[in-house]
């Protein structure tokens, strides 16, 4: 294979009708992807064939495919390892909760592609059972419940503009039991074994981005010795995801609210894990401000 092939890529984006398919269109293509919307699934080989053919003039292409390539999600999982064979491909799967999906829908009064003569949630959740397969094999899950356009944007832009800088692009994310675990992650950690600031009503005001709330947060027996301990841990893990040329991974910490101490422990991983070679870190605080 020609050392041109080897530094193509190529994207299908697929999920859940209304996560937000188009708006990561825009963004990759932004970011100088080539970008094919509502590609019919068919076309996949032979793209990826013309790829081939045009070098390093097409290094980056995105293919945006949805439920109603029914076909194509049938075999979805041999089609894709038929395509990795010939070049770099990752798969990038869209979801959102189902109440938020029928207010999209209903916003811009358009029924969902599968809901026939029934109602909206009938035909999201006929596309969750179809789509169960490809989320299960796919490369990044983005959960775009509480994000608005321009935060889904951002978030597409922080992950593949750093990509050249890193062989794994690292988010530590802090977050809120009261509010539902993450779904989009790939390993949880409990910060709820610590003293909650929020009874002590100098600190209940504060967050764990404020010193005084994060000096009592690590001051803890435990505190710290668990964060170390953490980051050793997920050392050896972050290695392999290299090694499997696994460029997106999530850590995500949780307290009771999200907001003082799983921020003050996140920002504290973020801290050691980016001392990691081949590893960018970003951090991410999903329910701050929501109290």
């Amino acid at each position: 294979m020609s050392t041109e092939t080897e530094k193509q890529e190529m994207l299908i984006v697929t999920g859940m009708s209304g996560a937000g398919r188009s708006t990561v269109a825009n963004a990759l293509e932004d970011l100088g992807w080539y970008v094919v919307d509502n590609l019919p699934p068919q076309m996949l080989r032979p793209l990826v064939e013309l790829v081939g053919r045009a070098g390093t003039s097409l290094p980056k292409i995105a293919a945006v495919v949805d439920i109603r390539g029914r076909d194509f999600f049938g075999d979805f999982q041999e089609l894709v390892q038929a395509l990795r064979s010939g070049t770099q491909v990752r798969v990038i799967f869209l979801e959102a909760r189902d109440d938020v999906l029928v207010r999209r829908f209903e916003a811009v009064r358009r029924p969902h592609p599968l809901q026939g003569e029934g109602t909206i949630l009938d035909g999201i959740s006929a596309e969750r059972t179809r789509l169960a397969v490809v989320r299960e094999s796919c490369d990044i899950v983005i959960d775009t419940s509480d994000l608005n356009i321009h935060q889904l944007a951002t978030t597409i832009t922080e992950r593949f503009a750093a990509e050249n800088a890193a062989g794994l692009h690292l988010t530590v994310m802090s977050f809120g039991f009261k509010y539902g675990l993450p779904t989009d992650v790939d390993m949880v950690a409990d910060a709820r074994f610590l003293p909650n600031p929020f009874w002590i009503p100098e600190l209940r005001p504060h967050t764990g981005l404020d010193p005084e709330v994060s000096e009592y947060v690590l001051g803890q027996d435990g505190a710290r010795e668990f964060i170390t301990s953490y980051a050793a841990a997920v050392k050896p893990v972050l290695a392999g995801y290299q090694r499997e040329n696994k460029r997106h991974a999530t850590i995500a910490i949780g307290c009771t609210g999200g907001k003082h101490r799983s921020v003050a422990m996140a920002r504290e991983l973020a801290g050691l894990l980016q001392e990691f070679p081949g590893v960018a870190v970003s951090l991410k605080h999903r329910d701050l401000g929501r109290e």
